[in-house]
């Protein structure tokens, strides 16, 4: 899906699947887009130190996940004028709504929603790495009338999505492997190809005699599969 910019306010739609097909409800718009956000990418490196020599040396190990955060507001003072869908409705009910959308646990996918938030140019498919609330004007009774909330998002891709983009099982491409503790060949297999039945010809490749245990730190290679 690409982006349309069709939409005013961030809207943050709920997923029940991993490939974002199935809307889990309608999406949670919000108040007032926020004033700043940031979207951080990095890569993952393993450190490699050359025999006879203290330098180390970086070697590539794997995109890291995206990661993407903002504030928002949310107010029931009535000086932010409401939406139809957030009418009538106080703070503490849209924090709920919210929650329910990012971070509730639901039964029927055993975990929380996989998210999609769509603002303008900005399209990004993730899960909640954190809410914070800070609550900020109350009621008489101590009922919240205004609450600042930090969310924080890290991007997701399924599998199926990972290895089409990557095109991991192309005959002409290659995979470097360094190992790490608890790596185990046929899970490897399953991350590289998409399916975990190349491992024998994989400790092949390699010359492995026990590939049931892999040393950390030791490389294998991961050909090209036919």
């Amino acid at each position: 899906m690409e982006p349309t910019g069709k939409f005013e306010k961030m809207n943050i739609q709920a997923y029940s699947d991993e490939n974002f097909k199935t809307k889990a409800g309608a999406p949670f718009e919000v108040m007032i887009n926020p004033e700043t956000y940031s979207h951080t990418y990095s890569i993952n490196y393993t450190d490699r130190k050359n025999m006879g020599s203290n330098a180390q040396a970086s070697d590539f190990n794997q995109m890291a996940k995206e990661k993407l955060s903002f504030k928002i507001v949310l107010d029931s003072t009535g000086v932010v004028p409401l939406s139809d869908a957030n009418k009538r409705k106080d703070v503490e009910q849209m924090i709920k709504d919210l929650k329910g959308i990012v971070y509730d646990y639901h039964g029927s996918i055993h975990q929380p929603y996989y998210v999609e938030l769509l603002w303008g140019a900005m399209l990004f498919k993730g899960r909640l790495d954190n809410f914070t609330i800070e609550y900020k004007m109350f009621k008489s009774n101590g009922a919240p009338l205004r609450a600042n909330v930090s969310l924080s998002f890290i991007g997701y891709i399924s599998e199926k999505m990972a290895a089409a983009q990557a095109n991991q099982s192309s005959p002409d491409m290659t995979h470097i492997v360094t190992i790490k503790e608890g790596d185990t060949l046929v899970e490897l297999c399953r991350r590289i190809y998409g399916k975990s039945k190349y491992y024998l010809k994989v400790a092949e490749h390699n010359n492995l005699t026990n590939f049931r245990n892999l040393n950390p730190g030791s490389r294998i290679s991961f050909p090209p599969i036919k």
